[in-house]
């Protein structure tokens, strides 16, 4: 009897301590982490994103400013700059090495702004709003100047991961235009920062007034299509 007793209280010990393991087990085990809120990224923070031709210098350093974000599809970057600038976004690394556009016939290569300033005329402020759409890295840089921006220093590279995924807004874009369109942006298209809505930005960052802002995609033997032509003609303000 006292056989039993003893092999009955090893067997209720051995199961309590299993338990105990098991729940240590799960107490310890790294939780999933919520997938991160759609975000607005200002490039260059304070600096924004400008070019002094006198000089040859850009505001900010545009790398090391990078190196301190993480971005994710859905996101967008905000560009404070002025129309003596422009902004190419790419995937395609020959494109980003000879700062020039022209010749690539990528759809996924957009080019945002005229860059047309410097002519003598005043330089009118604007805020672009770039959406990433694509997984992977992104190559970023101003045209202006037949590339001499972008040589520089005004350009960037950075590394898009999936996060949440495209919001639905931007999951579908619409076809290409065989011509350049500048269409005003579809209706409640206006977002905040932080929103856990459909596509989170597209705002002015830091509350920045933000004009016209036009976009072209690069088209065949240098035409420029409008895959995802879009003019921000609304005021935006970004909550902080």
């Amino acid at each position: 009897m006292a056989l039993l007793v003893r092999a009955a209280t090893v067997a209720v010990a051995v199961a309590v301590m299993a338990m105990l393991a098991s729940l240590a087990a799960a107490q310890g085990a790294p939780s999933a982490s919520p997938a991160p809120a759609y975000k607005n990224h200002t490039v260059g923070g304070a600096d924004g994103w400008f070019f002094n031709a006198t000089s040859n210098t850009t505001s900010g350093n545009y790398s090391s400013w990078a190196a301190t974000e993480t971005f994710y599809l859905g996101d967008y970057l905000i560009f404070n700059t002025n129309d003596n600038s422009s902004v190419v976004a790419t995937s395609n690394s020959t494109t980003y090495s000879l700062c020039d556009p022209s010749e690539d016939d990528g759809l996924e290569t957009y080019i945002y702004g005229g860059g047309g300033g410097g002519e003598g005329g005043p330089e009118e402020a604007e805020v672009m709003a770039v959406p990433l759409i694509y997984e992977g890295t992104y190559y970023l840089f101003s045209e202006a100047n037949g590339g001499a921006q972008c040589q520089q220093g005004m350009r960037f590279e950075i590394k898009v991961a999936y996060g949440r995924g495209l919001p639905p807004d931007l999951a579908h874009p619409p076809p290409p235009a065989k011509e350049r369109v500048l269409a005003p942006p579809p209706a409640g298209s206006a977002f905040s920062k932080g929103s856990d809505g459909a596509g989170a930005g597209a705002g002015a960052g830091d509350g920045t007034d933000a004009e016209n802002a036009g976009c072209r995609a690069v088209g065949a033997g240098g035409r420029f299509l409008a895959a995802a032509a879009t003019v921000i003609s609304a005021l935006f303000f970004v909550a902080l």
